[in-house]
């Protein structure tokens, strides 16, 4: 999976923002050239709520052990509230083509894989689904509120 699969794949569910920091529209240079997915069936970014999905291309201060500074790599990071992945808790995460628990949020559900591919395809899909599903049922509640 590219990254413009994975961004296609999942703009096309109902009611989700992706939105793309780029240069010039006033986010923080650091998410530049990076990927959030909301469900938010308004377009507009939602105050208070992370992202079910991201796709990140560089390294984050904080987190290097992915090694997205190499030509070609990114990572997509995805909420797995319900722990259902299958995610290699003793995998390297600049492995390619693995679930993995996330290198900084893993304890809080978050998996993710360097550079998607056949071996993980399937599970990215459904653990997207999944993350999106649990999303419009956040936003579901809270607009019934």
């Amino acid at each position: 999976m590219t990254m413009d699969d994975i961004i296609g794949y999942v703009s096309g569910l109902d009611g989700v923002l992706a939105l793309r920091p780029r240069e010039g529209d006033g986010t923080p240079e650091i998410a530049w050239g990076d990927t959030f997915f909301y469900y938010s069936p308004d377009g507009s970014v939602p105050t208070n709520v992370q992202p079910f999905a991201t796709i990140v291309t560089k390294d984050y201060p904080e987190d290097g052990s992915s090694r997205l500074d190499r030509p070609g790599f990114f990572r997509l990071n995805i909420a797995d509230v319900s722990r259902s992945a299958v995610a290699q808790a003793d995998a390297d995460p600049s492995d390619e083509d693995v679930v993995f628990p996330h290198p900084v949020y893993g304890r809080m559900g978050w998996v993710s894989i360097v550079n998607p591919g056949e071996r993980t395809d399937a599970v990215a899909r459904e653990l997207l689904e999944a993350g999106y599903r649990t999303a419009r049922s956040r936003y579901e509640r809270r607009a019934s509120r």
